[in-house]
């Protein structure tokens, strides 16, 4: 939608972006209607590129899949982002199942290519 167009323009360009509120500067995924920081009704959110490096906040192994596309099983990973304490991201950990995965876990963002330009943000082990 309108809304969320420039978040998949930049990662199918390998960006990765969030909402910043542009009363109060803090930084959102999903942009909601009202801030959840300052509560504006009128957040003004504008897509700010970020980093990508963060740690893993919890995880879990998918080994069943619901929809055609996904082959199991993967590690699905929740990312907090070092840009904010609380922004979080969900991808998946592109390492496999074998990798070496827990808590505190470091990673960066990778994105996977899907098809006609469109690429949607994923994570791997950092060095």
């Amino acid at each position: 939608d309108e809304v969320s167009a420039p978040y998949w323009a930049a990662a199918a360009d390998h960006v990765l972006t969030v909402a910043r509120c542009g009363r109060c500067a803090t930084l959102t995924l999903p942009p909601q209607v009202v801030c959840g920081s300052c509560g504006s009704t009128e957040p003004g959110y504008e897509f700010t590129a970020v980093s990508g490096r963060g740690v893993v906040r919890s995880f879990t192994v998918v080994r069943q899949s619901f929809l055609p596309g996904f082959d199991v099983p993967f590690v699905l990973v929740d990312v907090e982002l070092e840009e904010q304490a609380g922004l979080r991201v969900i991808g998946r950990l592109l390492d496999g199942v074998g990798a070496d995965v827990g808590l505190g876990t470091p990673v960066k963002v990778a994105f996977e290519d899907l098809a006609d330009g469109i690429a949607v943000p994923a994570f791997e082990l950092a060095t």
